[in-house]
């Protein structure tokens, strides 16, 4: 799989982000430009899928980072769902547990924000 596609759908008032590919240096600027569109949309209740992504760099986990207090501060959150174990594994070692939320689907993360 080359590169990273980015689809966005609607639940309810809530964004659901999915992600294929991968998100590293070369490709994060995609999810960088999506992200900061909702927010400037003034979409703050985002759930990222990211059950067909193999890899995930710092410049990817980054994003998720920085904008998760400009999120927050809105009343809204940023919800992670269906990572892959190599994923979960550098999330967990990383020790972002203790920042984002992690869902293993989108409708647990949709319940979630009711």
């Amino acid at each position: 799989m080359e590169g990273l596609n980015i689809k966005v759908t609607d639940k309810g008032d809530i964004k659901v982000v999915s992600c294929q590919g991968y998100i590293d240096t070369t490709t994060s600027s995609l999810l960088e430009n999506k992200m900061a569109e909702l927010i400037q949309g003034k979409k703050y209740k985002i759930i990222m899928d990211l059950g067909e992504v193999d890899y995930i760099s710092s410049a990817g986990w980054g994003i998720f980072i920085s904008e998760i207090k400009n999120i927050r501060k809105n009343k809204g959150d940023l919800k992670l769902v269906n990572m892959k174990q190599e994923v979960m594994e550098i999330f967990e070692l990383l020790d972002f547990t203790n920042i984002l939320e992690y869902y293993k689907s989108t409708d647990e993360a949709v319940k979630k924000f009711k």
